[in-house]
């Protein structure tokens, strides 16, 4: 059964293409991956089927009473509602069904034999509703979800306001999960969860009855529960079976093929062309060049997609620093309340360390805390001599209007434009991204605008929040190698020990000193 259908759907924004006439039908039960570079328009197609954007041309057709489910990092949770509040919203829909249905029962003494009969079919579909949602069971199925992503520590009676972005994305998550909807539609759901929970989820999806959508670049995590994969590529969306591993050998072999009847074809077109361009002038062989043009005009001429840029970082190294980098002692960090017990840490040149842990233990506010951007409640950071510290936040500022190429310049003033656009293509992003504005790139593509003002800054240390997030594989594949090539220092919070473990020597598992429960 067709659960959405899209008919020839085209859209862009100025002149910058993002799809091109594409069809395709998504079934019932469909574990989906929707893959692709960043700015391919992964996150322009969820905006479409969700009707949040309006495409140029096409149309977009669900099913009837196909209930979806959106996971929006950017949707707001509503001040002053607690934790419990938001996932009890997920059965809002259910709760006003049992209304209809009380209201029904009260009605049924005064009915006629005609109403009364089609009040009780009313009621059964309800009833029917309401016990397929295991509606009698909510306060246990919030428990369940809320304990699986560590809610349950956080206090469900918390404010939502006092979250950290993983906590909210966590919260985020279970609200869609608890609304069990015909479709999920996720947008790199894993970008804010820690190891644990994104281990759960994986076991979640995997079971899942109903059908998904999945962004994301976490190769592993896709290889895990998907069964198809859509690949957005030069304005395209092409269907795989099988889950990332199968879909790249399937596209390697579909490229090779196309490259090898390129060639052929380019032969071919050179040969004919060499004919006529010879023998059109000659009266005996006149007719036969004519011939062969017209087979040229006639032709379908195959084209190679566009290469998309591969993006290459190299990060400039600031002179050696003294042998500590940083010490710490009886440091306890926090903003209101300790977020840690006393600490007394020290790293040393060429050190390379991660950051794990769960979510809003205080990760960043130790990074923070060292950097001197926020103060310790007590203790003290001394920090070694000549050092030059590069530092890369999880996310941009919202609504930023400038240019790539205006927030480059403003970080180094002293470059032509030649040098800007070179720097900027160097980290993987295109004429296109490079002109637009900041706030219309989509992550991935912002996030290799912070890196391009990092690895162009000589440093010594690297401070590093989460810079896989958002990435796709080739851009963390190029972050990945030019950090083990990287002969300064490294303080790094990451969730993906695929990613970490090639990079780092030492591993701090924060949980060991913070104050949180987890």
């Amino acid at each position: 059964m067709s659960i959405l259908t899209v008919s020839n759907l085209t859209h862009g924004f100025g002149d910058r293409a993002i799809f091109n006439n594409i069809s395709f039908r998504m079934l019932k039960g469909e574990h989906i991956g929707l893959i692709g570079a960043n700015g391919a328009g992964k996150s322009t197609f969820i905006n479409i089927i969700t009707d949040n954007l309006q495409p140029d041309e096409g149309t977009i057709q669900w099913a009837r009473r196909i209930r979806v489910g959106y996971l929006d990092q950017h949707t707001t949770l509503e001040a002053g509602k607690t934790i419990k509040d938001i996932l009890d919203s997920a059965f809002g829909y259910l709760f006003i069904q049992e209304q209809e249905m009380i209201s029904l029962y009260e009605q049924m003494g005064d009915m006629e034999e005609d109403a009364l009969n089609q009040a009780m079919e009313r009621v059964g579909e309800i009833q029917d509703l309401l016990n397929h949602n295991d509606f009698y069971m909510i306060d246990a199925k919030v428990s369940e979800v809320a304990k699986a992503l560590g809610l349950i520590d956080l206090g469900l009676d918390r404010d939502v306001t006092d979250l950290s972005g993983g906590q909210r994305t966590k919260v985020l998550i279970a609200k869609l999960l608890l609304e069990k909807p015909d479709i999920l539609l996720l947008d790199e759901p894993t970008n804010y969860l820690d190891e644990e929970h994104i281990v759960w989820l994986k076991r979640y999806l995997q079971e899942y009855e109903n059908a998904f959508v999945l962004i994301s670049h976490d190769i592993p995590f896709l290889n895990s529960v998907v069964n198809l994969i859509y690949h957005v590529d030069n304005y395209e969306l092409t269907r795989y079976v099988g889950d990332y591993d199968e879909f790249l050998a399937a596209y390697e072999a579909r490229k090779s093929q196309l490259e090898s009847a390129y060639k052929r074809q380019q032969q071919e077109i050179e040969s004919l062309k060499e004919f006529v361009a010879k023998n059109k002038a000659r009266y005996a062989t006149r007719n036969m060049a004519m011939s062969r043009q017209k087979q040229l005009d006639k032709m379908e001429v195959i084209e190679l997609a566009k290469e998309n840029p591969k993006p290459v970082f190299q990060f400039r190294e600031a002179r050696s620093p003294g042998r500590v980098i940083f010490e710490t002692k009886d440091l306890v960090i926090g903003y209101d309340s300790p977020l840690s017990r006393p600490l007394s840490l020290s790293m040393e040149r060429k050190q390379k360390i991660a950051l794990t842990g769960a979510n809003g233990i205080g990760k960043t506010t130790l990074m923070k805390s060292i950097l001197g951007l926020i103060p310790a409640l007590s203790g003290s950071v001394d920090t070694g001599e000549f050092l030059s510290q590069g530092y890369f936040e999880q996310e941009s500022a919202e609504g930023n209007t400038k240019t790539c190429i205006e927030e480059l310049w403003q970080e180094f003033p002293d470059w032509n434009q030649g040098e800007i656009r070179a720097a900027l293509a160097k980290c993987g992003l295109t004429t296109k991204h490079i002109e637009s504005k900041v706030m219309v790139l989509s992550g991935g593509e912002q996030a290799k605008l912070r890196l391009c003002k990092l690895v162009n800054r000589p440093t010594n240390v690297l401070l590093l929040d989460e810079p896989t997030n958002h990435l796709d594989a080739d851009a963390k594949e190029a972050l990945k190698e030019a950090l083990q090539a990287y002969n300064g220092s490294i303080l790094m919070v990451c969730h993906e020990p695929e990613f970490y473990r090639d990079v780092v020597g030492d591993v701090w598992n924060c949980e060991k000193w913070t104050t949180k429960v987890v």
